[in-house]
């Protein structure tokens, strides 16, 4: 049996987000509001701080950078997308995907960084 490949993603949130991964046992991302019909996590914590620190702060009081891991083996059936410069780099999940999405998180989902 091969070793699992699993890669690391980043994802910055707001505390309202933040407490249904809590809620999850830290282990799913909530299903997608309608106006949501894309997942974003993505590649880098730069990226994901910058969102946390300039967007989440501003529009809800606090914002958080979580990292997760994720089986390479299922991440395989996405492109990569960039969306800005050469490090603003994520993946475009479908709301209809995140309960595969979820199960195929390796562990937890931790925060690493929290800005107020």
């Amino acid at each position: 049996m091969r070793d699992m490949e699993t890669v690391t993603l980043w994802r910055p949130t707001g505390p309202k987000e933040l407490a249904l991964v809590e809620a999850s046992g830290w282990r799913a991302w909530p299903p997608r509001l309608t106006d949501q019909p894309i997942f974003y996590p993505v590649l880098n914590e730069d990226y994901a701080t910058r969102i946390a620190r300039d967007w989440n702060v501003k529009h809800s009081g606090a914002g958080f950078v979580t990292r997760f891991e994720l089986r390479k083996e299922f991440l395989d059936r996405y492109e990569v997308q960039q969306v800005g410069g050469a490090t603003i780099l994520e993946y475009w999940i479908p709301a209809e995907d995140l309960n595969e999405f979820n199960a195929n998180i390796v562990g937890t989902i931790d925060v690493v960084a929290e800005y107020r």
